[in-house]
């Protein structure tokens, strides 16, 4: 990049939820601080890019795509990105694995603008590292619709899937733990679910598949010293290579 550009602007999709979004936010700004040192930069106010946030209350995604009458998110997710699109983002990050699903009819109806594809950058990510079996905790909306098994399989990487009994575990510690400001129930969920995971498959590196499992998973004691991938801070990383990108 030459000195006299500045950087792009990009933008954040979020509210999925409010707490993940803002979590999001502080990840993006870690990761431009990352690029800009990487580069010989010097880090100062001036140096990060323009991004903006939209925050706002969006059907929940895993209702939308397991109950047929359950309201949709899609139609707020596309005003969304179309006001990041207007306020000029070049490139805009959705930290929500799950939304996801929406990808291509979101990048359809907003085609001026770039949308990330948080399991298909963690893929990317995680075969540069050489992986080659990763197991899986998510919402049920994303086992369903296959949005990591797809990305990993690209990539020649295993995709381990929790049990039904897993799986229920998980949601409650999504739903019932971090959204609803339990976050003791939330890491007794999530660490439950790894232990046995790791318990079937060995030490198995495990990629938090939905932005609330990192905000309570990894402080958890027991968790120390687990290999726990993180898709959100790998689309921001993501989100800051475009907005630097010459």
């Amino acid at each position: 990049m030459n000195e006299v550009m500045r950087p792009h602007t990009v933008g954040i999709l979020a509210g999925m939820g409010p707490a993940a979004g803002v979590d999001f936010a502080r990840l993006f700004v870690g990761a431009c601080e990352d690029w800009l040192r990487a580069h010989g930069r010097a880090v100062s106010d001036q140096a990060y890019p323009a991004h903006w946030m939209a925050q706002l209350p969006i059907a929940d995604r895993t209702q939308a795509l397991t109950d047929d009458t359950a309201p949709q998110p899609l139609a707020a997710m596309a005003q969304g990105l179309a006001q990041l699109a207007g306020l000029g983002a070049r490139a805009v990050a959705m930290p929500c694995n799950t939304a996801h699903a929406w990808h291509a009819a979101l990048q359809e109806r907003v085609p001026q603008v770039e949308l990330l594809h948080m399991p298909q950058e963690t893929a990317a990510a995680l075969q540069r590292q050489g992986l080659t079996r990763v197991a899986l905790l998510a919402t049920e909306g994303s086992y369903r619709t296959g949005l990591y098994a797809r990305a990993f399989a690209e990539q020649g990487i295993e995709c381990l899937l929790p049990d039904a009994g897993q799986r229920d575990w998980l949601m409650q510690g999504i739903y019932d733990g971090v959204k609803a400001g339990d976050l003791a129930l939330a890491q007794q969920r999530f660490v439950a679910v790894g232990e046995q995971l790791r318990s079937q498959h060995g030490d198995i590196a495990l990629a938090m598949a939905c932005t609330e499992i990192p905000l309570a998973l990894p402080q958890a004691p027991a968790a120390q010293g687990w290999t726990l991938i993180d898709p959100a801070a790998i689309l921001a990383a993501a989100l800051a290579r475009r907005a630097y990108a010459d």
